[in-house]
């Protein structure tokens, strides 16, 4: 595990005091993607650490902080953009991290179809040009990149490990492959800490309402609630690893506290289909599915990826990272979470 720092203190006069062990300097994180699901979950475990939390926001006119908005005080939010150098290398100057994690993505799968040159500038070239200015400005600090499952895409195995061949089947994947092998290659060229967290898909309360798993509870409540009577969704059959953002963050976290840096899958081992997310969800309400789903080709995926399946026996042997949260725990989670929402 990294030491956090030692402090020598010496006398001009006198005797030496009895050591008194080394005494931890604060560690500094920066996170892009600080308004995010993950950005947010992320920065309130570092806060909970001890360590001092900058944030990257891009400038809005609209307000983006709904998700950090109770912590936003005890965080230095800083402006930047991945599609501009400049501004990386300012915020990894000002903030002078021990610790980076790239959260930062246009990480909707369905629209890096509509925007796929975008996908790649974010997810991808944003990739290199925080690289590199890490690499210029603080070479010694550990790097996080935040890979993902839909590298495996069209899968060649089941379950997936880090040895899975990528065979991304969306823009999102295929820039996500980029910055993967980014940030392998200036691991193997510069020497740099730089990891990747090859995570599965991850929900909580938190999740954008146009993700599939969020725009089930969301719609749940509102079938519940009387403001609306159907619900509208893709490939019901699709099969996924989901778990909990709040225990994913903390792999995170374990990931950059090793001696050597590495790649690491991050998932529960256990797939479910959107048809079972539906029943559990639905149920929660004292709802039937099969009343309000509505098959709707228009939410089908050009190239469609059926199944997900994470292998985290490396997490769990080398980082000693278990899921806490189940997926029924979750979906009721989420639910009850939008019903109270809009129940407000």
């Amino acid at each position: 595990m990294r030491s956090a720092g030692s402090m020598l203190v010496c006398f001009s006069n006198g005797p030496l005091p009895s050591p008194i062990g080394d005494m931890k300097m604060t560690q500094r994180a920066l996170i892009t993607g600080l308004t995010g699901q993950d950005g947010s979950y992320l920065a309130e475990s570092l806060l909970a650490k001890g360590y001092e939390v900058y944030g990257l926001v891009r400038r809005s006119s609209n307000d983006p902080m709904d998700r950090v908005r109770h912590i936003k005080d005890d965080i230095h939010v800083l402006a930047g953009d991945m599609s501009d150098q400049a501004s990386l290398i300012d915020a990894v100057e000002e903030s002078r991290p021990d610790e980076v994690y790239n959260l930062a993505a246009q990480s909707f799968v369905g629209d890096s179809w509509r925007e796929a040159a975008y996908t790649g500038d974010v997810d991808a070239l944003g990739v290199t040009r925080l690289l590199e200015a890490i690499r210029r400005s603080r070479p010694n600090a550990h790097f996080y990149q935040a890979s993902s499952s839909e590298m495996f895409g069209k899968v060649h195995e089941t379950p997936q490990t880090e040895t899975t061949p990528f065979h991304p089947r969306s823009p999102y994947g295929v820039a996500k492959v980029y910055g993967y092998y980014m940030t392998l290659n200036y691991r193997e060229s510069f020497g740099m800490h730089a990891s990747n967290g090859i995570l599965f898909n991850h929900e909580s309360p938190r999740r954008g309402i146009e993700f599939v798993t969020r725009k089930i509870t969301d719609g749940v409540a509102r079938i519940k609630l009387g403001k609306q009577d159907e619900l509208r969704l893709g490939n019901l059959d699709a099969k996924r690893d989901w778990g909990f953002a709040g225990d994913y963050v903390e792999a995170m976290w374990l990931l950059l506290q090793q001696e050597e840096p590495d790649d690491c899958v991050i998932a529960t081992g256990e797939t479910h289909t959107v048809r079972e997310f539906c029943e559990i969800a639905f149920g929660c309400a004292g709802l039937d599915y099969t009343d309000h789903v509505v098959v709707d080709q228009r939410f089908v995926r050009p190239a469609e990826v059926e199944l997900l399946l994470g292998d985290p026996s490396k997490a769990r042997t080398v980082l000693g990272w278990e899921p806490k949260v189940t997926f029924r725990e979750l979906v009721e989670m989420m639910v009850d979470s939008d019903l109270a929402r809009l129940s407000a």
